[in-house]
């Protein structure tokens, strides 16, 4: 390096410097709660499709249906508001005997682990190894919250005395290759995350 550089600088800093310039001390960048749910959900080997309105959405629910040959078969949902979907689809859903799949909305989108929180108005009193191995899931940008235990303040401010009981968090959605003890219990589940933008 030469003399001059040394006493004036020139204003270039080396790679080595620039990574030099951030402290340990200093906070992680912490990625946008959208970003950071869509990254853990999708590296827990969940199906995500994104929704810019509803017409979207019944033309991706068209596709899921399409896509696993879905369209003569028997679904199970717990929620009036989606029999429209079922019944445009000509789904059977009453009384089914033998359901390829269930359709559910949720509580909501837990960011920091990419899981989905349910509750009895989705699921009743069942357990996730009783429903049907596929799901797809009704949701909107505006439920994505950061962590469980914003998702449980969330469930108790909007339900204020009526609280839903059997709050079950989905995380797994695809069979582990390395079962370890923090897949002990889990149910995975063939999902499709279908995301209305609301926000």
């Amino acid at each position: 390096m030469s003399l001059f550089r040394k006493i004036f600088g020139t204003g270039d800093v080396s790679g080595e410097e620039k990574q030099g310039d951030t402290s340990p001390f200093l906070p992680e960048k912490q990625l946008p709660v959208d970003e950071m749910f869509t990254f853990n959900f999708k590296k827990n080997g969940g199906k995500f499709v994104y929704c810019d309105s509803t017409t979207d959405l019944h033309e991706q629910f068209l596709n899921i249906l399409e896509e696993n040959d879905w369209f003569e078969c028997e679904a199970m949902t717990f929620e009036p508001a989606l029999y429209p979907l079922l019944d445009e689809n000509k789904l059977v859903y009453r009384n089914a005997a033998n359901p390829k799949f269930l359709i559910s909305t949720c509580e909501s989108l837990v960011a920091d682990e990419g899981s989905i929180l349910f509750s009895s108005n989705q699921f009743k009193h069942f357990k996730p190894s009783e429903l049907p191995d596929n799901m797809v899931v009704y949701a909107t940008t505006s439920q994505i919250l950061s962590s469980k235990s914003d998702c449980l303040r969330h469930i108790k401010k909007r339900y204020d005395k009526e609280y839903p009981t059997n709050i079950t968090a989905l995380k797994y959605f695809e069979k582990s290759k390395d079962e370890d003890f923090l897949h002990y219990g889990s149910v995975p589940k063939n999902l499709y995350l279908l995301l209305l933008e609301d926000l």
